[in-house]
């Protein structure tokens, strides 16, 4: 029975299961809201990638001041915290539709190398929290002879 049915591979199989991914991702990333402009939990978006020299982190913390963003490192776990605060307006405005999202954040990664947090520096521009952490020196490896008994 299968010889007569034609073989299409797993490509079919894999693509569904790629979309189904693709949906609940995006059904579980889904920030904006539509109940109102109550303050929510957020948390910024992040890219991390790493050099031979260092671990490169990004992330997204738009409309804030650079005071306002906290950032420390131990055990080789990142944390970064603030709060973005709403700003209010003094004038009456029928809001429609409140996407943005505000209030405090906290967010922890395992950092995917050992890092020097003393040599670390942090930058802040456009709304992007850019922190360039130089790796600790590797003890070099030493290989042991052994002596045949």
């Amino acid at each position: 029975m299968f010889s007569l049915t034609p073989w299409r591979g797993s490509k079919q199989v894999d693509h569904f299961r790629n979309e189904i991914d693709r949906l609940f991702d995006r059904f579980f990333d889904w920030r904006p809201t539509l109940f109102g402009s109550e303050e929510r939990e957020w948390v910024p978006s992040m890219d991390i990638s790493e050099t031979s020299e260092e671990v490169i982190v990004k992330a997204e913390v738009p409309g804030m001041d650079a005071k306002d963003i906290q950032v420390s490192i131990s055990n080789n776990i990142l944390t970064i915290q603030g709060e973005k605060k709403h700003e209010k307006e003094e004038k009456e405005e029928n809001v429609h539709r409140v996407e943005r999202s505000y209030g405090s954040f906290y967010r922890s990664i395992q950092l995917p190398a050992e890092v020097d947090s003393e040599k670390a520096d942090a930058t802040y521009k456009k709304g992007i929290l850019k922190l360039k952490l130089p790796k600790t020196k590797q003890a070099s490896v030493k290989k042991i002879a052994i002596k045949a008994a």
